[in-house]
């Protein structure tokens, strides 16, 4: 197997990622469900396209009743997905065509059938007795919110057989461990080796902020939590050099700094930037760009190679937690008109829905995103603007079968598409007839092949991936701009984006040096020259962005 370990360390600040989940990709046994094999089959299609790198949400061994991220079993692949060979040839296969692999690490909680659940229930005095949090009350940590709102009245779950509660942030079928014992500490870092070895390129952090919890506390980033993330990189650095971790914590930047950890105690490699998120959003609803700005004016610095990630959507909802109430109900005003559209704190829709399907909002949704600080993250099927089905239960509304071709099954699977785990789409306007990759890769003016070229452009550029971000004052409220500065050889890249329906006629200050020349990086026509005042007028069509090279 190729070992990551001979690239560059800092592989993923520049790199393309693409969320994929293994059940909705394809399926090439006919049982209804994606599998390995049929990644497999598609990573010419990924290499294609442009992606770096593919991030696999959780297809171990598990009862699915939250998508796979109830594991009963870490080192082992649901049989419904395939085999362990099939994923060592996946990995194979990825790595043979320069492209990183990217997996779950789900270790705030397991699945209530997992051995070591099964076995602490049933031996409180065992082995793996002290791996979960249990009580004999359900009154303690009273300070810690709950997440799962819609389904969940409290933290703690009664078991009948080892007659005691036991803690869950989320599902009650998902008992939180217990990181209080060293033992789970060893466990975890066993499952991390074992993924590790196999040559697996990154882990994501699933739900990390919540590892450990106290009387004291709100269950949420306590330091022991951080402590832990400190170990756990200090072996994957050691053990596993190029081995990249990236945090999954909903908070505000400010507060997700600290998952990069210090200098003498690094954490996490990246981590996800959630608000700049619901305010791309708001900006494309609004035409107000305040809130967008800000969140990228108050990014913090972070140390040296270390990345945030950012993304559009994933197999999760939008969440809104962190807007304004006035602006979360505004947005589920304007993008969730019916009530099946939301869950918990958010909205489970796809990026095309969500936007009407406009073509000129799509676009500028996507330039944005591949220009933000940090690394992005697309979302299986968005390039062909895929559609979702709010009828389907909870976050299955954006899970479905991938669009491949026009046929009844969408060329998801050779089987009855009545058989399918979930169905393909069939609202209108985002049936398998309208939209597949087999007919918009035909196409030169498709979704799919504009995302390619942007996608090429950006790797193109450089600036994107490593280059620092410089936001600059603009005299229109619908207008943000900003320059991509390299850190080191390269040129920067004005980006300039209208969020009204209407043109726009604006000056941006601080561009550069007076005399610089402002070249479109789309097609090289010569756009303007900077002012004496390093400023400049720029006239924006409506919904529209630019990306100027500044020489």
């Amino acid at each position: 197997m190729n070992d990551a370990s001979s690239s560059p360390l800092d592989w993923y600040r520049s790199a393309v990622f693409y969320e994929v989940m293994v059940r909705s990709f394809r399926d090439t046994n006919g049982d209804g469900y994606g599998d390995l094999a049929g990644m497999s089959e598609k990573l010419d299609y990924l290499s294609w396209l442009g992606i770096d790198a593919v991030w696999l949400p959780p297809f171990f061994a598990s009862p699915l009743r939250d998508g796979g991220y109830d594991i009963s079993d870490y080192t082992a692949v649901n049989p419904l997905f395939g085999t362990m060979e099939q994923f060592d040839a996946l990995l194979d296969g990825a790595h043979a065509r320069g492209m990183k692999v990217v997996i779950d690490l789900v270790i705030n909680h397991t699945s209530d059938q997992h051995v070591w659940f099964q076995e602490s229930r049933r031996d409180p005095n065992g082995p793996f007795g002290d791996f979960y949090l249990w009580s004999g009350t359900n009154e303690r940590f009273e300070n810690v919110r709950i997440i799962f709102t819609d389904t969940e009245d409290s933290n703690w779950a009664w078991d009948d057989e080892r007659k005691q509660y036991y803690w869950h942030r989320f599902f009650s079928h998902q008992p939180d461990l217990n990181y209080d014992n060293p033992a789970v500490h060893e466990a975890v870092f066993d499952v991390v080796r074992f993924w590790a070895k196999k040559g697996v390129d990154g882990f994501r952090l699933d739900a990390i902020p919540y590892l450990y919890v106290s009387d004291e506390g709100n269950g949420e980033s306590e330091p022991p939590t951080h402590a832990f993330i400190a170990r756990l990189r200090a072996m994957l650095d050691t053990e596993f050099p190029g081995r990249m971790l990236v945090a999954e914590a909903n908070q505000l930047p400010r507060q997700v700094v600290e998952y990069f950890g210090t200098p003498d105690a690094p954490e996490c490699n990246m981590a996800f930037n959630f608000p700049v998120m619901p305010y791309i959003f708001w900006a494309l609803a609004s035409g107000e760009t305040t809130g967008l700005r800000g969140t990228l004016t108050e990014l913090p610095e972070i140390q040296g190679g270390s990345a945030w990630g950012v993304f559009l959507r994933n197999h999760d909802e939008l969440t809104l937690e962190m807007v304004t109430e006035a602006e979360r109900a505004t947005m589920y005003e304007l993008y969730a008109p019916e009530p099946r559209m939301k869950v918990n704190v958010g909205i489970r829709r796809r990026l095309a829905p969500l936007l009407d399907n406009r073509r000129d909002k799509l676009e500028v949704a996507n330039a944005l995103l591949l220009c933000l600080p940090g690394s992005p993250f697309l979302y299986y099927g968005d390039e062909i603007g895929m559609g979702d089905n709010i009828w389907l239960d909870d976050r299955d509304a954006s899970r479905t079968p991938m669009q491949w071709d026009a046929s009844a099954s969408g060329g998801f699977s050779h089987a009855d598409p009545s058989s399918f785990y979930l169905p393909v789409v069939t609202s209108e306007g985002f049936t398998t007839a309208e939209v597949n990759v087999e007919e918009q890769r035909a196409d030169p003016d498709s979704l799919l092949n504009w995302t390619k070229a942007i996608l090429e452009l950006r790797h193109r550029l450089g600036v994107m991936g490593t280059g620092s971000t410089r936001v600059l004052t603009t005299d229109h409220p619908s207008v943000l701009a900003f320059v991509r500065e390299p850190n080191g050889p390269g040129v920067p890249v004005l980006c300039a984006f209208n969020f009204s329906e209407n043109a726009a006629e604006v000056t941006i200050s601080g561009i550069g040096p007076a005399g610089a020349r402002l070249v479109n990086a789309r097609g090289g026509a010569e756009v303007g020259e900077v002012g004496e005042d390093e400023g400049m007028a720029l006239a924006l069509p409506a919904m529209s962005w630019h990306w100027l090279t500044v020489s």
